[in-house]
């Protein structure tokens, strides 16, 4: 799976346990609701400053946010 699209998934994730839509996250986390939208999606090569606003809006450090099981697979691909 593309890093991208894991990076989306675990925003996803974890604003669906944050119980917040795409907007309140955007508005959380000073960011635009369709840039989240394309984030999740995996069409978007998101910042690391940008991933730091987020889980920041989510109330997660980035080592929670990276502590996730998909990101620990080897066959990470780099595009």
């Amino acid at each position: 799976m593309d890093v991208k699209l894991k990076i989306g998934l675990r925003i996803k994730n974890l604003r669906e346990l944050a119980s917040m839509s795409q907007k309140d996250l955007a508005y959380a986390a000073n960011l635009d609701r369709s840039y989240i939208a394309s984030v999740e999606n995996g069409q978007r090569n998101i910042s690391i400053v940008n991933i730091e606003k987020i889980a920041n809006a989510l109330n997660v450090s980035l080592k929670e946010f990276f502590d996730y099981e998909e990101f620990n697979n080897a066959s990470t691909s780099i595009n």
